[in-house]
């Protein structure tokens, strides 16, 4: 794939696949409004209609072929996501052959990040279907702060609990002024009768509850890292707090760890079934019934001493 170079305006779809050699996007990639996107896409579909009639190609178009037809042929490594093709994550293959409607990974950027990346952009990584959102610090808990402004942090649960343990039904949290210690629990979350609490990363005092997934809880795994947060804290000595918790390279070393140990709980009791070409499916429990809620917890979440 071609880089998107030092132009003001990034490399089109097209160039990057290299079908063309040279075209930049004015467009932010709005490609239905596109008249060169059109232009092509009509000579492309011609080129594959005669191709299915078995009419050879002539003139210089014969070699135009649809972008994403380009790349299916080239080597995984070398198949970069969509999303990074536009410029919005880091390096990312893609492997459903730009089945875009197939991937839970463009469901789960589109369903949380779209709106948020309009006022600023969030990076993160992909762990095996979980995802780390750059720039959030994490706990031993499975618990997330994101830091605000004047003592501030923002605090929620992180991807890999609600791939865990899927939806919930309840959610109590403390109310309003509420002191929170770090190391004891923070909240509680149920599912048909069964309990998991999660603990404060941080000290703090309750500023505000997020009223959207109190009354709807079953909210927070769809966007756990934006409209799924939970609480909101001021922190009068957040930068001690801070270094108790993962962040950036440790943040994603401590999520791999978790992960493989997850892959070898599943291997022992389920074959890998939750396990779908090396990706972690959602809602674990909901989806294996032969595996225990109080074993998933005791293993998986930390619930305090």
């Amino acid at each position: 794939m071609k880089s998107h170079g030092k132009t003001d305006s990034p490399a089109c779809l097209w160039m990057q696949a290299g079908v063309v050699k040279k075209k930049m996007c004015f467009k932010k990639f709005a490609c239905a409004d596109c008249r060169f996107e059109r232009a092509l896409a009509r000579v492309c579909s011609a080129n594959q209609a005669l191709t299915d009639q078995g009419t050879p190609l002539k003139g210089r178009s014969a070699a135009l072929v649809f972008w994403k037809e380009k790349l299916k042929k080239a080597p995984l490594a070398k198949r970069p996501c969509i999303h990074h093709m536009k410029g919005v994550i880091g390096f990312k293959t893609c492997p459903r052959n730009y089945r875009c409607v197939d991937c839970e990974f463009d469901q789960y950027f589109n369903d949380q990040f779209t709106v948020y990346t309009l006022l600023k952009p969030v990076q993160f990584e992909e762990i095996s279907g979980i995802f780390l959102p750059m720039g959030y610090y994490f706990s031993q808990g499975h618990t997330w702060v994101k830091i605000e402004d004047n003592g501030m942090v923002r605090m929620g649960i992180d991807d890999f609990a609600c791939k865990l343990l899927g939806k919930f039904d309840t959610l109590s949290c403390p109310l309003m002024g509420k002191r929170l210690t770090r190391g004891e629990t923070a909240l509680t979350l149920t599912r048909g009768g069964n309990r998991v609490s999660f603990l404060a990363p941080v000290n703090g005092v309750v500023t505000e509850v997020n009223a959207q997934v109190r009354n709807a809880p079953e909210l927070i795994p769809k966007a756990p890292y934006t409209q799924g947060w939970i609480l909101t804290l001021y922190c009068p000595d957040l930068k001690q707090d801070l270094k108790h918790l993962f962040f950036m390279d440790t943040s994603e070393k401590f999520m791999t760890a978790a992960v493989s140990r997850l892959y070898e709980f599943l291997e022992e009791h389920t074959q890998l079934a939750a396990a779908d070409g090396g990706t972690l499916m959602s809602d674990i429990y909901g989806n294996l019934p032969g595996i225990a809620w109080e074993d998933l917890v005791k293993i998986f979440i930390s619930q305090g001493p």
